[in-house]
């Protein structure tokens, strides 16, 4: 049995899947092996604290939202491997 993922290991994942061009809703939820409910709370509370940004298109009377990294959310993902490699065990 496995042991279940830290709000770091998922903040980390979806930040990694963005930045590497994962950028719609499902496609994100699919990368980080989550289901829809949780995926959009993670999303929201990281769009908040300025780790992503949304990008929001009106296409065919429907707006779609994409998201982007932002500065900040690069500087924790540098910061997070970087306490990573010194704590390998």
């Amino acid at each position: 049995m496995t042991s279940r993922r830290s709000r770091l290991e998922i903040t980390l994942k979806v930040l990694k899947a963005v930045r590497d061009g994962v950028d719609k809703p499902t496609r994100i939820m699919y990368a980080t092996n989550m289901s829809w409910n949780p995926t959009q709370d993670v999303l929201n509370k990281m769009v908040e604290e300025g780790y992503l940004s949304v990008i929001e298109e009106m296409l065919n009377k429907r707006a779609k939202k994409r998201y982007s990294i932002t500065k900040r959310g690069l500087h924790v993902i540098n910061y997070l491997e970087g306490a990573d490699e010194l704590i390998k065990i």
